[in-house]
């Protein structure tokens, strides 16, 4: 394709031109957001009967849209999950120190088990051991798994990393941390965030611990093969877990904020855990449709575009309100890739297919993601792409994009070339440590040897729209406040919905599909 016929497809995409189609195509996606983060949908908690009435309007919309099904049972694809139930004030929490001193602790108020990634044991008494930033690196010089014994132990880290590791590179370390941990014969972890770290205040993390957990029912698709502890603990009583220690949080946290050397030592109090748990079995379904493209010899190949349509649920009330509507989180997302959608059946046929894949179970783990790239309803290995939407956030006019994962595929050099295209600026992630590379469902794909990337407006540090992005993290992420009456830049939206729909018409007419970068932690030989 020639530079000019991209441009003009660009233009295409963004229907700037008529001030009309921009205001339809704005105004078909806040009814989309609108219709699924409305209180009847119940917030969209994986299982419930919000949520399968959300898949009904997404599949009534791909159908409106005459995209063809390609799910298992016509659009969907159910997958067996199973819940996990902790029950933080039943279960007891008590560290001891050596001269036989006890102290019980609060489970549900100082620390939080975690429901989800697999089952907890029901027992634990061990010896804590404190292991840095807690990543196993040793190809790329770092490896906090080469200090203390962590057998037999519950090791204890602390959010950030060094700063001559790329984002990428920590988050990919934190996403396998337990597994290999578990294989290496640790019993559990308990992870510690500096006070300046924090992205959800301590009181609404207690308040999301005592929803439900989940993870996949088959067995050989978790991370951990056997119960595993995994705890968090409120950054204000954290000190405790280093008493009878030569160090403190207060000097680790100051190490961490820096991005500086964090030492590893063996804690002189030992852990003993009782968790109360109930468990039961649910499925969920991902949806999936597809637009087939032109060319005979590249048809069977699928550049995939996705959002994930689950949310929280009906959980603990804030100012009254008990709805997570999840607005922003992501029915946004999924009313981008509708519109994107629209625009790709508009526009000429591509040359390779696009799947348009909405995920079930993302704020569980990514596990409606996790599924699909493993055991996808397309021939395994025909998808080449996956260009995914989670929060994107249009809180301030579109001039930037940020887009995790552009550094290590050439989906980047494409994402580049159309935002040049389109007067946009590709950027970096301003907050590395904040793993966002691992939080979205285009990590499933990445996994698989997928490339992949996800978008979001882009924002720098110590700007205005850096402040609005943390205002926004700390009071409505995983908040009811997340809902319709919060402001949102519709006609900004829309535009990151061109440029992606650019990007995906761009990377499905090329001759050859995307490939990872010879130095990207991720590519395959």
């Amino acid at each position: 394709m020639t530079t000019l016929s991209r441009a003009a497809l660009s233009c295409i995409f963004l229907a700037l031109a008529s001030p009309a189609l921009a205001e339809d195509a704005a105004g078909q996606w806040w009814s989309d957001v609108s219709a699924l983060a409305d209180d009847g949908m119940e917030g969209r908690l994986t299982g419930s009967p919000g949520y399968d009435r959300a898949a009904q309007y997404v599949i009534g919309r791909l159908k409106e849209e005459s995209l063809k099904p390609a799910g298992i049972k016509g659009y969907l694809q159910p997958v067996a999950l199973e819940q996990q139930l902790v029950d933080q004030q039943a279960s007891r929490v008590t560290l001891s120190a050596p001269d036989g001193s006890s102290y019980p602790l609060k489970v549900g108020e100082q620390m939080l088990i975690t429901a989800g990634g697999g089952p907890r044991p029901g027992r634990v008494d061990a010896p804590l051991v404190f292991i840095g930033y807690g990543l196993h690196l040793p190809k790329n010089g770092h490896d906090d798994f080469s200090g203390p014994d962590i057998r037999g132990k519950i090791v204890v880290v602390i959010s950030g990393g060094p700063a001559t590791l790329s984002g990428a590179l920590k988050s990919n370390a934190r996403f396998v941390r337990n597994a290999e941990l578990s294989k290496l014969g640790a019993l559990g972890i308990i992870t510690l965030t500096t006070p300046k770290q924090i992205e959800i205040p301590w009181e609404r993390q207690k308040s999301l611990a005592r929803g439900p957990g989940m993870y996949l029912a088959d067995v050989k698709l978790r991370d951990t093969y056997k119960p595993f502890f995994t705890a968090s603990f409120d950054p204000t009583q954290a000190e405790m877990l280093f008493k009878g220690s030569e160090h403190s949080f207060a000097e680790l946290a100051a190490l961490a904020d820096d991005s500086k050397p964090v030492p590893r030592f063996t804690l002189a109090l030992r852990l003993t855990v009782d968790t109360v748990a109930t468990r039961s079995r649910l499925r969920s379904s991902n949806i999936a449709a597809k637009l087939e493209g032109s060319d005979p010899r590249l048809n069977s190949q699928y550049v995939a575009v996705s959002a994930h349509l689950d949310h929280l649920g009906i959980g603990a009330p804030v100012n009254g309100d008990k709805i997570y509507n999840g607005a922003m989180d992501d029915a946004s997302g999924v009313a981008t890739v509708l519109d994107i959608a629209h625009r790709l059946k508009s526009a000429p046929a591509p040359r390779r297919s696009i799947l348009f894949l909405f995920f079930t179970a993302e704020e569980k783990g990514l596990l409606g993601s996790s599924y699909y790239a493993r055991r996808p309803t397309v021939a395994k290995g025909s998808i080449v792409a996956d260009l995914n939407f989670d929060m994107p956030l249009p809180l301030w006019p579109l001039k930037t994009v940020y887009a995790p994962g552009q550094e290590e595929s050439t989906l980047g050099r494409d994402a580049r070339a159309v935002a040049a295209e389109q007067g946009l600026e590709m950027v970096q992630d301003p907050l590395p440590d904040r793993n966002v590379f691992i939080r979205t469902d285009q990590f499933s794909f990445v996994r698989e040897g997928i490339p992949a990337l996800a978008f979001k407006f882009g924002f720098a540090k110590n700007t205005p729209e850096f402040a609005i992005e943390h205002d926004w993290r700390a009071n409505r992420y995983h908040a009811p406040s997340d809902d319709l009456a919060q402001p949102m830049l519709k006609q900004e939206a829309i535009k990151l919905d061109a440029f992606v729909a650019a990007l995906a018409k761009r990377v499905a007419d090329a001759d050859a599909p995307p490939n990872w970068l010879p130095d990207s932690i991720f590519r395959r030989d």
